[in-house]
């Protein structure tokens, strides 16, 4: 017996929810996204079925182009209400799984903590309960570590089984990209390069001395551990709490008026403050984006005195925010993000 970690990733998540209610979709391309109608600019994809996938429709292309590049695709607007049910009764069926552990990372994808000798077979019968109670296939990566465990997934995909362990982790990892992994972007990946880190496996023969001193103490050490295969961090049984929420708009005709960007920014601002109101959630940080014609897209954020419900506060600092932008061009997207005051027994509080 021993300690291990399943990840469990839904197969096209949105999508799936959608065919379960159209039975008739079944092996089409299917899109989500928007409201559905690609021939309104600006609307972008949330997610596209397998079958749309293979004629090269990806999350975040427009609409538009989603349907030059594949013509026969059924467009479906996205159903939140809808999506967060279906989340909701795919994470019963892991937690009815007795003595494990269940940590919610978001609406399609969940960690499992349990003590076994066969986490393949609990692998298999969690794919099984999945498909039974809920319809839904999943992909399931397992690991003696959570980031070994996410790894596995993206070679499990889809609807599969794949497992990763300290003994093979260099052997399958070693010679990809620093990128391969969870939490290390370009613009990392750049800073390693300069410090002759391109592969996991430099990564993982790295000096902590050297990254703690180009990336700080707290930050350093763990890319290596991470070119490691992760630490042996718990799973924690609690389930997923948003840190933050956001609303934003991509509009039809640029807005160049001052005065029309700072309405779009109050009233985004009002929209995502009443969202996390109504869940008992006080606001921390407010962050405004802009994205102009160019597509140059930037962020910006401020801290509030203290938290806040109060949907005036949360306007006027995201106002405060805009302020700081310096805006010559037309502005294409706007939106407001907030950070949220964690509960108190949140374990990273």
């Amino acid at each position: 017996m021993k300690d291990w970690v399943l990840h469990v990733d839904l197969d096209q998540f949105l999508a799936a929810v959608e065919i379960l209610r159209r039975p008739e979709l079944a092996g089409r391309p299917v899109v989500v996204g928007g409201d559905g109608n690609p021939a309104r600019l600006r609307q972008v994809v949330a997610t596209a079925s397998y079958e749309a996938r293979a004629f090269g429709v990806r999350s975040g292309m427009p609409l538009a182009l989603a349907a030059r590049r594949c013509p026969d695709a059924v467009f479906l607007a996205s159903d939140k209400p809808a999506y967060e049910a279906a989340s909701a009764r795919a994470m019963t069926v892991l937690r009815s799984f007795p003595s494990v552990v269940i940590e919610e990372w978001g609406w399609d994808e969940a960690l499992i903590g349990a003590r076994t000798d066969d986490p393949e077979a609990l692998a298999r019968e969690v794919q099984e309960r999945m498909r039974t109670e809920t319809g839904l296939s999943c992909a399931v990566g397992v690991g003696e570590t959570k980031l070994q465990a996410k790894t596995a997934t993206g070679f499990a995909k889809p609807g599969g089984i794949a497992t990763l362990t300290q003994r093979t982790w260099l052997e399958t990892m070693g010679d990809r990209p620093a990128t391969a992994l969870s939490g290390i972007g370009g613009r990392m990946a750049g800073h390693l390069a300069e410090l002759g880190i391109h592969t996991v496996r430099d990564l993982a023969a790295s000096d902590r001395h050297v990254l703690a001193a180009r990336f700080g103490p707290t930050i350093g050490p763990s890319l290596k551990i991470l070119g490691m295969g992760g630490d042996r961090s718990p799973v924690v049984d609690v389930p997923h709490v948003p840190r933050s929420r956001s609303r934003e708009d991509t509009f039809e005709h640029d807005l160049t008026a001052p005065d029309e960007i700072r309405a779009q920014v109050a009233r985004l601002a009002e929209e995502v403050t009443a969202s996390v109101v109504a869940e008992g959630r006080r606001v921390t940080h407010v962050a405004v984006k802009v994205r102009t014609a160019t597509f140059f897209t930037r962020s910006k954020i401020r801290k509030l005195p203290e938290p806040t419900t109060d949907a005036t506060e949360v306007v006027r600092a995201s106002l405060d925010v805009l302020d700081r932008f310096e805006l010559f061009r037309p502005v294409r997207l706007l939106g407001v993000r907030v950070e949220l005051e964690r509960p108190s027994d949140d374990p990273a509080r």
